[in-house]
């Protein structure tokens, strides 16, 4: 007797056509922003028609809208894991730190997206800042001082404004993928080649073992178990040669001449 193979729901099915469109708007937004996405495009991507896609999002800024939440969902799912682990709080924030520096450039649309509604924040344009700071940033900012609170209380940390932490930890990933062109025309380097992004990752994490601990041992301990657990994500997410034949362990060219 044949096996029955089982259908998929109307909901389950609409569910999936959902998610194809905003997985299509997210990459067109990201590549040419609001005014420059044609839906006409998406759809096609998104292998629907326009009228189906209209059904979905009464409008184009709708599916923007939609598009801007779903990237964010999962750097909020993410992030919930993360500060729920068992673990101390130091840990939680290296591994945090270290997802943060991942999503930056195996996700490299949300990085766009994100650079492209600050310059429409900062033109005085519509844009969905407000929005996205409401529902994501400030509750995850808020859970990752909470968790810094408790390493200081704990003496795990050193006693500094838990808020200088968060800007020392995570602001270095937003200044290193912000100026990456900067940084290729500068040294003749490309900072978004896997060698280079290897060996910053690990650096990164293996500072903070020693800057915020204050047990610089301990602190070097929690950076090689974080860094042991979570591999580089695949390279062919963002092209290039497989970063097991570069040598991390190599220096940043001298700034002299």
């Amino acid at each position: 007797m044949a096996a029955i193979t089982p259908t998929r729901t109307q909901a389950e099915r609409a569910d999936h056509t959902r998610a194809r469109i905003l997985d299509a708007a997210i990459r067109a937004f990201s590549e040419n922003g609001l005014a420059g996405a044609r839906t006409e495009q998406i759809a096609e991507e998104a292998g629907v028609n326009k009228a189906l896609l209209y059904y979905y999002f009464k409008s184009k800024e709708d599916l923007y809208a939609a598009a801007l939440e779903q990237a964010f969902e999962e750097v909020r799912t993410d992030s919930i894991a993360v500060m729920e682990m068992d673990a101390s709080a130091g840990e939680r924030l290296l591994q945090m730190t270290l997802n943060s520096f991942d999503r930056s450039f195996a996700y490299p649309a949300l990085r766009t997206l994100v650079q492209q509604e600050m310059v429409r924040l900062h033109m005085g344009e519509t844009n969905r800042m407000a929005r996205l700071a409401e529902k994501f940033f400030r509750p995850m900012w808020i859970g990752i001082h909470d968790i810094l609170k408790d390493g200081i209380a704990a003496g795990e940390l050193i006693a500094v404004d838990p808020q200088q932490i968060r800007y020392a930890a995570l602001g270095a990933n937003v200044f290193y993928f912000l100026t990456a062109p900067l940084t290729k025309l500068a040294f003749g380097t490309d900072p978004l080649e896997p060698c280079e992004l290897n060996l910053r990752r690990r650096a990164a994490i293996e500072f903070l073992g020693q800057a915020i601990f204050l047990d610089r041992e301990h602190g070097a301990c929690v950076a090689a178990r974080v860094l042991a657990r979570t591999p580089m994500p695949e390279v062919s997410a963002i092209g290039g040669k497989n970063p097991s034949f570069c040598n991390i362990n190599r220096h940043e060219p001298s700034l002299k001449k």
